[in-house]
């Protein structure tokens, strides 16, 4: 019977997605705070300098973290360190793309389109200070220095970002844990900090390195058809007819309504220890309307 809260609210989350798809439709637009919220009605275009706009909030913001937080900045001369801090980045090197590959982000559709692209017989405009090598090889940190100090400076770094807490319903929802109730599954994660923290639910700022590695855009859960399409398009890439159905926006809307009855299972404690857990990845990014927010306190900059 450990499983029925979870099969409980997982029929009700297909209800919500029903339910707030309707409501995408009869909403305002409101971009508040850069992060662009999809509140917005069944015409919405994100328009090419509204995009570039808020791109440079983002990493305006991010700068501004990462001026304080003293976080790593430089790549690690050890391979072993070099390993452990890049082990989340992949890489095509037939697109000249890097992006971070984090659990529960809903990127499926993303690395489908790279799937993709990827078979297609793309020429790119853009001329790299070094002899292209394809290879099937993805992970960043396989590369040796050289190689990786070159991709970093050339290549389009793509940092695709989601409210943590979303991201922990979701880890919750597809069975990534034994706990009975979401309540003692945060509390497994909370317990997990004092040591080794899974990627399923590791802060984002840990995951993707975003003061090592310079990323080109900052992608934000429920915009990723408009806002990849105008990333994509500017890399030179013919993404019109490829880009497939992403179901984010429709998502992020029913995870609204979800958010609120899983964040009321939680006690007093744990909604301040888990703001606590995800204090950079809301200092970094712009989660104006996390629940978590509420519980945040100033984070130490002297922390690693």
């Amino acid at each position: 019977m450990r499983f029925l809260p979870r099969l409980v609210v997982s029929a009700a989350l297909g209800i919500a997605a029903f339910l707030s798809w309707r409501l995408l439709l009869q909403t305002p637009a409101d971009g508040q705070g850069g992060d662009l919220d999809p509140k917005v009605d069944e015409g919405f275009t994100l328009t090419l300098d509204t995009f570039l706009h808020i791109q440079q909030l983002r990493k305006k913001r991010l700068r501004a973290f990462c001026s304080q937080s003293h976080k790593v900045t430089t790549l690690p001369r050890s391979q072993e360190e070099r390993a452990y801090l890049l082990s989340s980045l992949r890489v095509s090197t037939r697109l000249d793309l890097l992006y971070c590959q984090v659990p529960s982000m809903g990127m499926e559709e993303w690395q489908q389109l790279l799937e993709k692209l990827e078979k297609e017989n793309i020429t790119l405009p853009v001329l790299l200070p070094y002899h292209r090598r394809h290879t099937k090889e993805t992970q960043l940190s396989k590369f040796n220095q050289t190689e990786i100090e070159a991709i970093l400076g050339s290549y389009i770094k793509v940092l695709f970002v989601r409210d943590p807490f979303h991201r922990l319903i979701t880890t919750f929802l597809q069975g990534m844990g034994s706990s009975p109730s979401f309540s003692s599954f945060v509390q497994d994660v909370l317990d997990s900090e004092t040591h080794s923290t899974s990627v399923d639910w590791k802060p984002l700022v840990s995951l993707c390195q975003p003061c090592l590695v310079q990323y080109d855009y900052v992608v934000m859960f429920g915009f990723h058809r408009q806002e990849l399409g105008h990333l994509l398009r500017r890399a030179g890439l013919p993404v019109d007819s490829l880009l497939p159905k992403f179901t984010d926006t429709q998502v992020l809307w029913t995870y609204r309504w979800l958010t609120e009855q899983m964040f009321s299972e939680l006690s007093v404690q744990q909604k301040k220890q888990l703001s606590r857990f995800y204090r950079w990845d809301l200092a970094a990014f712009p989660f104006s309307s996390s629940l978590l927010s509420d519980h945040l306190s100033t984070p130490e900059t002297s922390q690693k």
